[in-house]
């Protein structure tokens, strides 16, 4: 084997979902025919944001691009063979097609009401209101008391298997000419505002006409090595397996009114919530909150489902959210003053169901300077600048 290239035209830091869907638009594109290097610290992926996701994918957003996004995201997962098929095998997605269920009460209804407007304005036609007396007949395991009513997503809504589609951008990716390294990024030289060189703990320098910031958790530090600040955050999110004694026929994903979650998962079930922001600090590492399960979700979830009373712990994991604390949404494109330095990171926990529309449309930008397909330039990077946020409501 020859020793590796350290020259390529394009670098992107992180081959989780983000930079892999990245690396495979662009290889695919026959408008670009350059080089292209993914470096990912740990190709196992074990403790990646990836891999320990719920592994959602919804159109219930407040904010029209992300609507976009998840259309495309999934048709693209329906189809995927289409797509990611590497010598006539495809990626099993094993897409559960069971839908959210946003409850309501008298302080979110109009909210509700609202994203069912915009999704409307956006030909979604498949979220629909359920009221009080339906939800009592469509679903008799719930308590109802407090509730006014809630969307449901009657279909393009669900979950899949996340490790399968990452599996599906690398392989295609590497079938394209993509090549992976495996190393840590630890220093970027900067020339004139333009970023000339990757430093990794193992491999030395890699010198680069471009780079990706698709580090996903660690993105805020790998912008700091470019001389910028950016305010995407490591947050824990730690979710819980759990059996229950009886039978409780619950088909969609279900969203409480307080943020909790849970669905169906084979036999058992799995849910989680994000923390009240004085108690979501900073964090890396992935050891469990077990006390929320007890003290925070297990009464919510034995109020919503009186069944629930009698659950057995199973299982719990924690993976990260990268969220964006500016406004829950995407980092895209390069800031104010930096010409080949792409940011793809802050999507704080809908990457992976963003994946599909996000690297086709940083690979656009790299490739032509603008967005060719969807119009994600609200989400420019350089609103960090101008603060004109957009707020997603709808983070779970």
């Amino acid at each position: 084997m020859g020793a590796r290239e350290t020259n390529y035209d394009i670098v992107i830091i992180g081959g989780g979902i983000i930079g892999s869907s990245i690396a495979y638009w662009l290889a695919a594109n026959s408008n670009f025919d350059g080089s292209i290097a993914v470096i990912e610290k740990d190709l196992t992926y074990q403790n990646s944001s990836t891999a320990r996701s719920n592994s959602c994918i919804r159109q219930q957003f407040s904010t029209p691009e992300n609507i976009l996004i998840s259309g495309f995201g999934i048709e693209f997962i329906k189809n995927v063979g289409a797509y990611l098929s590497v010598d006539g095998e495809a990626p099993e997605l094993t897409f559960v097609e069971d839908g959210y269920l946003f409850l309501a009460n008298k302080g979110n209804e109009p909210a509700l009401k609202k994203t069912l407007e915009i999704l409307d304005a956006h030909n979604v036609s498949d979220v629909i209101w359920q009221s009080v007396a339906q939800l009592q007949e469509r679903y008799p395991w719930m308590n109802t008391d407090g509730l006014v009513g809630a969307t449901l997503g009657v279909h393009n809504e669900g979950w899949f298997d996340p490790f399968s589609l990452l599996q599906g951008f690398k392989r295609k990716a590497r079938s394209l000419g993509v090549t992976y390294i495996e190393d840590e990024v630890v220093g970027l030289t900067k020339d004139s505002g333009r970023i000339t060189e990757v430093i990794t703990k193992n491999s030395g320098a890699i010198s680069c006409g471009g780079v990706v910031n698709a580090a996903g958790p660690y993105a805020r530090f790998i912008a700091d090595m470019a001389g910028l600040d950016i305010p995407v955050s490591p947050r824990k999110r730690s979710v819980f397996v759990f059996d229950c004694r009886e039978d409780v026929p619950m088909e969609p994903l279900v969203i409480g009114t307080d943020g909790m979650y849970v669905r169906k998962e084979g036999k058992f079930f799995i849910c989680g919530q994000q923390p009240d922001e004085d108690k979501d600090p900073e964090c890396l590492d992935l050891d469990v909150e077990h006390e929320f399960f007890e003290e925070r979700l297990w009464p919510a979830l034995a109020k919503l489902v009186p069944a629930f009373e009698a659950i057995k712990p199973i299982n719990a994991w924690a993976g990260h959210y990268a969220m964006n604390l500016a406004d829950q949404n995407a980092l895209l494109g390069t800031p104010a003053g930096m010409d080949n330095f792409y940011l793809a990171c802050g999507f704080s926990g809908h990457g992976l169901q963003q994946s599909p529309a996000i690297g086709r449309a940083v690979s656009e930008l790299i490739i032509y300077g603008e967005y060719r397909t969807l119009d994600l330039s609200r989400f420019a990077a350089a609103r960090l600048t101008t603060c004109d946020y957009i707020r997603e409501l709808y983070v779970v």
